[in-house]
């Protein structure tokens, strides 16, 4: 063997000139690793208002980033599809670090979200205040398991030029004023369309405010006890039948979502219930239409006048890597300087849930949005007046109340559609 100290190659001093090269090395790679980028990914369901999508994207990514050197990478999904998108990170614990929810999402999937109370507790403080509306759809047992975002009403949408011929020039207060003249509107070849089948909103949209228009409700307020049947769900039910009957197509018990929006585009109907997007569409797809084209808060029934509550929200997963950078980029996504420009870049088919919105320039765009700001104050979630739960997503996750509706005005009676849907709510809520 050769004597390491005489061997050139591996004298001492070459023996610490390597090690001393190598431990730089890993220390710059060591270095290198700590400095790459972190990135956030945010899920989220694609606008119908195109430059809201486009603002995030091209707009408030790459500040940030060039802000905070933290990339931030915007995922969206179709319409309808968050549910199974977010059920599938829930299950794998990979993914986005942030979603979005809409209605009743952060009921269902909240064990797995982060508490950001902090969060938006300081953005309540900071901004006027929350909407009681905006707590409903992000309290898990009194935590804060999402940041509130914004509502994604439903209201009526009708033809000024239409309702005119019928001597009607200002929308209808109540729902029997408002069936008188769409019997008319129907005689004329105007009928109404309001969907009846198995959506994600404009169905919820109309039929959970009658039920509560009428004093009707799935239980009561202890999230336990079902009262579905009650003198005040029967005339509730009386009346949409004799509303479908009376004022619109047919067809609308097989609708789903996009089925009045393509119906009031082909000059179908006169009415229906919807959001912001359907004017916001018609501007730029069919103007002449537009300009006949107006929006208004639902109709009252004996017991007052509701909304339904489309609340979209944002959650951090529990199990991100990133969460502490989550959670700080939500609290610049929420500042006033970011938020304002998204919510304007929405046409205001997003209402704000925080007051600091209540008179923003966005409401001046366009005054006939201005409705869909009111029907906060009277929005509520399904199964209102108790609390959110996961009774409530299994019943909306069961159309009840809307197939209660449906069947009724394809001629079932109302002592039969009632009593099913009190056995199905029975089974539901015998856990609460």
């Amino acid at each position: 063997m050769t004597d390491p100290a005489t061997s050139p190659g591996t004298s001492r001093r070459g023996f610490l000139k390597l090690a001393a090269a190598g431990s730089a090395a890993t220390l710059g790679r060591t270095r290198m690793a700590r400095a790459e980028p972190k990135t956030i990914t945010i899920l989220h369901e694609s606008s119908f208002i195109k430059p809201f999508d486009d603002h995030m994207s091209k707009v408030l990514a790459p500040a940030y980033e060039k802000l905070t050197g933290v990339k931030i990478v915007y995922e969206t999904t179709s319409v309808g599809g968050l549910p199974t998108r977010i059920s599938t990170i829930e299950e794998t614990g990979s993914g986005p670090d942030i979603a979005m929810n809409v209605l009743l999402e952060v009921i269902q999937f909240g064990e797995k979200y982060l508490d950001v109370g902090d969060i938006a507790e300081a953005i309540g403080q900071a901004q006027g205040g929350w909407y009681p509306a905006g707590k409903e759809a992000v309290l898990v047992d009194g935590t804060w398991k999402a940041v509130p975002f914004c509502n994604i009403g439903q209201l009526m949408n009708w033809r000024t030029d239409w309702f005119a011929e019928v001597g009607v020039r200002t929308f209808p207060e109540t729902w029997e004023e408002l069936y008188e003249v769409g019997k008319k509107l129907k005689a004329k070849d105007h009928p109404f369309g309001f969907e009846l089948g198995h959506g994600i909103g404009d169905d919820h949209g109309w039929l959970y405010p009658l039920l509560w228009s009428y004093g009707g409700a799935e239980v009561s307020a202890d999230g336990k006890t079902v009262v579905i049947d009650s003198d005040e769900t029967a005339r509730a039910v009386d009346f949409a039948r004799k509303f479908f009957r009376d004022t619109m197509l047919d067809d609308v018990l097989g609708w789903t979502d996009v089925s009045n929006n393509k119906a009031r585009m082909a000059e179908r109907i006169s009415c229906t219930n919807n959001a912001e997007s359907i004017l916001w569409f018609a501007k730029r797809e069919f103007p002449e239409i537009a300009k006949v084209t107006n929006q208004a808060m639902n109709p009252a029934g004996p017991k007052g006048r509701f909304h339904l509550l489309n609340q979209v929200s944002h959650s951090i997963f529990s199990f991100s890597p990133v969460r502490e950078e989550a959670k700080a980029f939500m609290r610049w996504l929420m500042d006033p300087k970011q938020l304002g420009d998204w919510y304007a870049a929405g046409d205001s088919y997003y209402q704000p849930l925080l007051h600091a919105y209540d008179n923003a320039p966005m409401w001046n765009v366009e005054p006939r949005n201005i409705p869909y700001r009111e029907a906060l104050a009277n929005a509520h979630l399904p199964g209102w007046p108790a609390a959110a739960s996961r009774q409530t997503t299994e019943s909306v996750a069961k159309y009840v109340v809307v197939d209660m509706f449906a069947k009724a005005c394809a001629g079932a009676s109302t002592a039969a559609v009632i009593k099913t849907a009190e056995a199905q709510l029975k089974e539901i809520y015998r856990s609460a």
